[in-house]
Parts: structure tokens; sequence; C-alpha cells
């Protein structure tokens, strides 16, 4: 039996993206090579743009309750704060905050919302083989006791992290380059007198040094080691290591240290796959780039590659828009994991120089600019990523132009809305994984709904009606029609013109050809989610 599309990870890309498929009943198989979830914390921060993504297809859950939303970053020489940043303060009037949680948190509520959806992850089971050819892709996967089977899919997705079976096996390149040789991390149980809702990192001795507060009296300790340090230590021999060189530098016993949770050692590399589509095969987060750690991005950014990619493989698997559509994923997303990867590794360059001369600028020029209020809130609003936009995009060329507010390709900024009901719903809360018409005027939404739905699928559109004085606070002309993606961008604006919306339509699904594909190529989608066993 084939199933629509095999995704190998189910860390949160993976999960994001099964949840998408799944939320609109596209058969999805979801495998991982690990034994049972991860437990530790990698990952610590959800950025706003992350936390819309989980909202949109409803399993953000209670994780706003459950996190710190303030946090404060400290950077120290020796036992003297030359920096501190204050995210909470800085994104503060955003319709999302950032929000401090462990990555296996985010992880648990997405794998309740697949439960809710029908689709259980597959623990234990490897990606060992791939083919491909014009109707599928035929996998093979080993399970933990030795047995190999096969699996046919229409599509593969590899979210399968920084050493993904799925990018090897389709000979995608990965070039990059290493950031810091090495780290070594643990997690300690402790009193320490530090701000528990930050961080502190030491930039003195030519070394990184970082503390984070968790939850529990937990503190999160990276810190890279000398040069000549030997390979292969042992977690007792890594925890040491640790703390010895956090009490040196910090000037704190270890007297209050209750228990050590994790240790681990690792290296932060700066790569980008050569592509993230080679035929049938598709790559999404960790597996599609990584980047330095700094400012939370690797999670987030993959949390968006899985929202992209979802909505156009929807579209795809209904027969409703050709398999080229998938083009436009690696045309909107790769460029932007490139500004992500420059950023991340500039600030790993500034922060913690090489050279002395590097220093003075980082000292002299960089940190007095970095206190200004103005320029910590542009950065954090960078961080957001709320900010991201595909303008001039393969989906929304350069020729759309208007005089002030988003354009299409712009995030849709979160407008308050009324929906079918009457009832007040905000827009990326309503969602949900479908294209939103939005006009003044429903009458006139309605009309432009339908040629929408006789194209894209009458499940997959929605209507709203911006609330009073909304569309003009957000910078949109009251007058206009827009149609809002799946990922909250603006697809289409202008005038009420149901034919040009219907014109837009059929050059994003048939390109090149859109005006002798017929809508009626499309197919009736899959009333349920199958449910797999290997």
């Amino acid at each position: 039996m084939t199933d629509t599309v095999l995704v190998a990870g189910a860390g949160p890309t993976g999960l994001a993206l099964a949840a998408h498929l799944a939320l609109h009943d596209i058969p999805v198989r979801l495998i991982d090579a690990a034994p049972a979830p991860a437990t530790t914390s990698r990952a610590l921060g959800l950025q706003p743009r992350g936390a819309e993504v989980l909202e949109r297809i409803g399993a953000l859950g209670d994780l706003p309750e459950r996190s710190q939303r303030s946090l404060t970053m400290s950077y120290n020489e020796g036992s003297r704060t030359v920096l501190r940043m204050r995210v909470g303060q800085a994104l503060a009037g955003q319709p999302k905050q950032a929000l401090l949680i462990s990555q296996a948190e985010v992880e648990g509520v997405l794998r309740e919302r697949l439960r809710e959806l029908g689709v259980e992850v597959e623990w234990g089971v490897r990606l060992v083989g791939a083919e491909q050819d014009g109707a599928g892709v035929a996998a093979a996967v080993r399970t933990d006791d030795g047995a190999e089977r096969h699996v046919e899919a229409q599509w593969l997705a590899g979210c399968d992290g920084a050493h993904s079976a799925v990018r090897k096996l389709a000979g995608i390149g990965f070039p990059g380059r290493k950031l810091i040789e090495r780290l070594l991390m643990a997690d300690v149980r402790a009193r320490w007198p530090f701000d528990r809702n930050g961080s502190t990192t030491w930039m003195d001795a030519g070394r990184m040094l970082s503390v984070t507060a968790l939850p529990d009296d937990t503190w999160r300790i990276f810190t890279e080691p000398p040069a000549d340090l030997p390979e292969g230590l042992s977690d007792d021999e890594i925890a040491d290591r640790v703390l010895a060189e956090f009490s040196r530098r910090s000037g704190v016993g270890l007297d209050t240290v209750m228990e050590i949770r994790w240790v681990t050692e690792f290296r932060i590399h700066r790569r980008l796959a050569d592509a993230y589509r080679r035929g049938r095969i598709l790559l999404a987060g960790d597996a599609a780039h990584i980047q330095s750690p700094s400012g939370g991005q690797g999670q987030n950014t993959g949390l968006g590659d899985a929202e992209n990619l979802a909505w156009k493989l929807v579209l795809v698997a209904r027969g409703r828009a050709d398999a080229r559509l998938l083009d436009t994923y690696e045309g909107e997303r790769r460029p932007l994991a490139r500004t992500v990867l420059r950023a991340t590794s500039t600030a790993v360059d500034v922060m913690l120089p090489d050279t002395a001369w590097k220093r003075l600028v980082r000292d002299k020029v960089v940190l007095p600019a970095v206190r200004l209020p103005a320029v910590q809130r542009r950065l954090w609003l960078a961080a957001s990523q709320l900010g991201i936009g595909y303008r001039g995009g393969p989906l929304a060329s350069a020729s759309h132009r208007w005089a002030s507010g988003p354009q299409p390709g712009d995030r849709m900024p979160d407008l308050t809305c009324l929906d079918a009901g009457g009832e007040e719903v905000t827009l990326h809360a309503a969602v949900s994984g479908r294209w939103v018409v939005l006009a003044a005027d429903r009458r006139v939404a309605d009309r432009h709904a339908e040629a929408a739905a006789a194209r894209l699928g009458g499940d997959l559109v929605t209507v709203l009606v911006p609330a009073p004085g909304a569309a003009d606070a957000a910078g949109v002309d009251a007058r206009d029609v827009v149609l809002v993606r799946p990922d909250g961008h603006i697809g289409w604006r202008g005038r009420p013109a149901p034919d040009r919306l219907a014109a837009w339509i059929d050059e994003v699904l048939w390109p090149v050809q859109s005006a002798a594909v017929p809508v009626t190529r499309a197919t009736t989608p899959r009333s349920s989610t199958r449910r797999w066993t290997c």
C-alpha cells in the first residue's frame, strides 16, 4: 500500500509537517530512528514566529502558560557586566512573545496534536534506502529488531537532522564550515546567584562560557574547552571539566550542585544544503540547514520550513496543483536560511572575537551600539522572525507594488476579525492551514472566496471580515480584498476583482500552462488519515 508522504524524523520540523498534512487528510507516515522521544532540552526557545506556526495547526496548547516569557541576556567580562539585553521588553507590544521552553516540551505538544489527528510516530524505524521514479519513492526501513521492510510513498520528506539519511540518499551536498571547534555542555541542578529569567555569558579568556536558567533549579552550561583537550571524554570527565571552568570564571562555588542531569559534546557548524528538492525527495529543518544556536533560530526556521512545504504538498497531493509548485518551497525558504546562517554566524564572530583588534571593535563600537534600546528592539524583532517575507520571490513578483502597507509575500499582520458567526477571532489563529479571504464587505469576500474555492478546494478556503478599524491599523486599505496563504503571508491583494484573484491562483497552481489546465483536474480529498504500522 502506498502512502502519500513518508516523513523521516520526528523532531519539531517533522512533527509540524506531519500535523499540517494530517489536518487536511493527507495520508502521512512518520518514522524516527530513535527508540523513543527525547527527554533532554535541546533548543530552549520558541520565537514568536514559531508560536504562530504551532497555533495555526492547533498545536500551541498550553505552552504559553508553561513558558517563561521574559528573558534577560547578560554579557560579562570577568565579574563586570558589559551588556544586558531584555528580550521581553524588546518585544513588548508584539502579538506573540518569545517563549523560553524546552524543545522536548514543544515536541510533546506536537505529538499530542498528531494523536488527535490519528497519526502516531513509529519509533526505532531507520531509513536505510530510497529510490524514486516519476510515480513515487520506494524506501527501505530497518526496525530495531533488525527487520527490513519496504515502504512506498509518493513523496519523501527528510526532517531527520544534520546527519540526514534522506539528504545523503538523495545525493544532495551540504557544504559549510565550523563556527566553534568544540563545545561541552551540561544541565545541572544547583542554587546559583544568577538571574532566573535569562542567561549569562562570559566573553573573556578567548573562549565562551554561558549559563542559562531552566525550570526546577536547573542550569545549562556551555563552555568552549582548550584546543588541546583530549577527545573521547566520558560523561563524568565532561561534567568535571564544565563545572571546573564555570567555577573558575564565574567565581561561584559548586557546593550547591544537587544533580548533573545531562552532559554532551558537540561542534557548531554553518551548513546549507545545495538543494531542498530532488525529484520526489524534499528536505526541511536541520536536514537542510544548520547554524549557531545564537538567537534561537534553528527550531523556529525548521517550523517555518514545515509549514511552507506542507501547504504546497497538500495542493499537489490533492491534484489541485502541478508538482512544480514544490519548487517554490526552495525558492522561498532557502534564501531565508542563507540570511539566518549569515546572521547567526556574524553574531558568533562579533561577540566571541579571536583576535585583539576584533575585541577592540566589539568593545568600542558594537557593544555601545547594542546598548541602545532602539538597536535592541531591531535585533529582537529580527530574531522573532515576524518580519520574514517573500516579496519579489517566486509567488510574489516584484511587479506588485503598493503605496503603503503589507504587500504580496509579506506576513499579514494578525488582525482582529469576525468569522461567519460574527464572533471575534484573530487572523493567525483562524487560518488553521487554510486560505483566508479578507474583505470589509462580506458579500464581496464571499464572491472572491467562491473563485478561490473552485481552484483550491472548498475546505481550504475561509472568509473573515476585519473588525472595524483593524485593516487601517495594519496599513491595509479597507477597500482592498486580501487573500492570505495558509502560512499567514499575503498571496494576492487588490481592489475587488474575482477574475483577477482567480488568474493569480491559476498562475501559482499551474505555472506556464495555467490557462490550459482546467480546474476539474482536482481530485476529491481522502476522507480520513490512515494509520500505519511496520
